[in-house]
């Protein structure tokens, strides 16, 4: 009445069958009919998967990481300005939120001690700033290398 060839008990109430592949699953983890690539052992009557621990105990799942976005955020580097969180009052002074932009131009800025021109993405702001007191001296208080620019 009963076949062990399988593995599976045929003819037998569910709960011993499900016993019979825990068992199975436990001790002999060689046959590769029975254990899939997704780490579940399935019975071959009714396509149920039953979870093994032992076989997740030895395979490491290689983590990729995040893509990072090509856009460059909207951020001025030498003054670390940042878009504003405001409220749009409509007429019915309905409010919405909306972000407010920094006025951030690309740049080419003379560098002296590199000798060369740096295309930058800068805030109004900060160019009005380097005008005043020099790429140099604002890069350094920024802690920007402008090496790597």
């Amino acid at each position: 009445m009963a076949s062990a060839a399988s593995g599976v008990l045929i003819g037998v109430a569910p709960s011993s069958r499900f016993d019979r592949l825990k068992a199975s699953c436990r001790t002999s983890l060689k046959t590769a009919a029975a254990v899939t690539d997704l780490r579940f052992v399935t019975s071959q009557l009714s396509g149920i998967k039953i979870s093994c621990p032992e076989l997740t105990a030895g395979l490491v799942v290689p983590v990729r990481p995040a893509p990072q976005p090509i856009v460059s955020r909207r951020i001025c580097p030498f003054t670390g300005k940042k878009s504003n969180k405001a409220n749009k009052v409509s007429f019915s002074n309905h409010k919405t939120t909306k972000l407010q932009f920094v006025n951030l131009q690309y740049k080419r800025v003379w560098w002296e001690g590199g000798k060369r021109f740096l295309k930058l993405r800068l805030s109004t702001k900060a160019i009005k700033t380097i005008e005043k007191n020099g790429l140099e001296a604002v890069a350094k208080k920024a802690g920007i290398d402008l090496r790597k620019a």
